[in-house]
């Protein structure tokens, strides 16, 4: 099959393995695999293996693999469209949700694959929670917001028939909501009003109350799709030092369209261009300062994107 080697104006490219079309500005550049195997001490906390994604006619995520280390954040960059939060949404089976979605491929949690038939995604969904781009607290107070999750499960016993059972949770409770909104740096900003309604709260705040009400449920990993993109910079600021923390106990995965936050926040960073493809997997100082693909690099320094 012929080729083509020139694409500065998202025109598509011929090659010998098809014709892929590119990001304004983005050269062709073929990736090679030790670009996207990224080495790590220990097993990872999850493991992706040919991870292909069509939604209809479009393939959104292309023979992805890789593998993400536990107690770590890991920043997934790329410009829009590139297959970021179709990624993370395989992560916890969030794509199900989307009727023309189509996922083959294997994702293991501590080894344990999460496409499998029998999996109970509520359970699934409680151990990989997830933070969205908006925050979307409850129409609740804030008390209500963290404990609905293990009320839901079961966890925490509360309500006119346990108390006449005597094994109303209350306690159990307020101590889930200290404990949650202390991880959550919020705690000091709300302890005096927890029974006010969480909307009230600001756009950071209620970013922070989010991150409590996923706490809440006990995570493993923690998903996080551009977290602070709706934020101010002091809300975003405390947000990127709460990322940081939580790391020290759960697996974050952030998608991020800011890279000077990439390279604050993440200890190893994925990057996804044009077609759904990881071009490069690396600690997150190596990304930034001296990437292999040419493609990396002219994103990072603003040609395309």
């Amino acid at each position: 099959m012929s080729e083509t080697r020139s694409s500065d104006d998202g025109t598509a490219i011929q090659t010998d393995t098809g014709t892929r079309t590119t990001t304004a500005g983005e050269s062709d550049e073929r990736v090679r695999e030790e670009w996207t195997d990224y080495g790590f001490a220990g097993q990872p906390k999850v493991a992706v293996e040919d991870l292909d994604v069509h939604y209809g006619d479009d393939h959104a995520l292309k023979s992805v693999s890789m593998g993400i280390p536990e107690n770590s954040v890991t920043a997934l960059i790329g410009p829009s469209g590139c297959g970021k939060s179709t990624f993370l949404r395989c992560l916890n089976r969030m794509n199900d949700r989307i009727n023309s979605a189509e996922v083959d491929g294997s994702v293991r949690i501590d080894g344990q694959e999460i496409y499998q038939e029998g999996v109970n995604l509520v359970e699934l969904r409680k151990r990989v929670g997830q933070v969205f781009q908006a925050p979307n607290p409850f129409p609740k107070s804030i008390r209500d917001n963290i404990a609905y999750g293990p009320r839901k499960h079961g966890d925490i016993d509360r309500g006119l028939i346990a108390r006449l059972l005597g094994r109303d949770d209350k306690e159990e409770e307020d101590e889930l909501v200290e404990r949650c909104l202390k991880q959550a740096a919020l705690w000091d900003e709300v302890n005096d009003r927890l029974d006010d309604n969480a909307l009230g709260l600001s756009g950071g705040q209620q970013q922070r109350l989010c991150i409590a009400r996923c706490l809440a449920v006990d995570p493993e990993v923690i998903l996080m799709d551009e977290p602070a993109s709706a934020l101010d910079p002091v809300a975003t600021s405390k947000i990127e030092d709460l990322i940081e923390e939580l790391s020290q106990q759960y697996t974050v995965v952030v998608v991020t369209h800011n890279m000077q936050q990439a390279a604050r926040i993440s200890d190893q960073t994925a990057v996804f261009l044009t077609g759904g493809e990881l071009v490069e997997y690396d600690d997150t100082d190596k990304i930034f300062e001296n990437p292999e693909s040419q493609r990396v690099e002219d994103y990072i320094t603003g040609k395309f994107g």
